[in-house]
């Protein structure tokens, strides 16, 4: 992790053009002002492209689908490719559904994301290694870094895989996070925010490498310091101290 990344981002302020599922809306927009970016929750395809452009990165989730709203995210994500704007795709519950499925795939034919996010079982599916899934949630088990090295050679793109072990992707380098809470698991959005989180460290000027390791295990340490405060007696409360912590400096979380 580096800590200077963060700091970079709390300067800059970048901003983030999230389209994402209505379910954590609010959560991630909170959670990015929190950690330092600008969030604009933008879904309109009227605007896709005029947003995009004049983001520091684009993030496309597919948590909610609707038809307008995946013309939107398959137009932000090309201007975002034609200007050089990072791209963070997060494919939710991929292997849920045979639609889902082809709206991603359909989705990766046309958009070149700089990153893929997601649980063990969504990434396994994009590169049809069978793995068990429940609805968006993974539930099986497997070689998690045969799966990401997989899914980053056949996409050309960075791989992060979120789980109770992390794995991150880049090339041929993987890198391990262990890092964070399993109070994420029970808070809706807890891995969709993180994609948001590695979209606001993409807008710095850093290798990806970096950039990636940074944005999870920082995730990961501001939910364990957020689990750890003595107000915390649950998933309810612990979301608060959540968004508190990825304010907080690297220092703070580790002291």
């Amino acid at each position: 992790m580096n800590p200077k990344i963060i700091d970079k981002v709390r300067e800059k302020n970048p901003l983030v053009h999230n389209l994402i599922n209505y379910v954590v809306m609010n959560f991630a927009a909170n959670g990015i002002l929190a950690f330092g970016g600008s969030p604009v929750m933008a879904m309109a395809e009227k605007e896709a492209e005029d947003m995009a452009k004049s983001a520091g990165a684009v993030l496309l989730n597919v948590g909610t689908l609707s038809s307008e709203d995946i013309s939107s995210m398959i137009l932000a994500g090309r201007t975002a490719n034609k200007h050089h704007i990072p791209v963070v795709l997060d494919p939710v519950g991929v292997a849920a559904t045979p639609y889902r499925s082809h709206v991603i795939t359909n989705m990766l034919k046309k958009v070149k994301p700089t990153v893929i996010k997601g649980n063990a079982g969504e990434i396994a599916h994009l590169v049809d290694i069978p793995w068990e899934v429940k609805g968006v949630d993974s539930v099986g088990d497997g070689d998690l870094e045969e799966v990401a090295i997989k899914a980053a050679q056949k996409y050309q793109t960075n791989i992060v895989i979120t789980g109770e072990t992390d794995v991150i992707c880049t090339g041929k380098k993987v890198i391990q996070n262990t890092t964070g809470h399993p109070y994420l698991a029970q808070v809706t959005g807890g891995g969709c925010l993180l994609g948001s989180i590695i979209a606001c460290c993409l807008a710095t000027d850093d290798a990806i490498e970096d950039q990636l390791a940074t944005a999870v295990t920082f995730y990961g340490l501001a939910a364990e310091y957020a689990a750890s405060q003595k107000a915390v007696t649950g998933p309810g409360t612990f979301k608060a101290h959540f968004i508190d912590a990825l304010s907080f400096p690297v220092q703070k979380l580790k002291g």
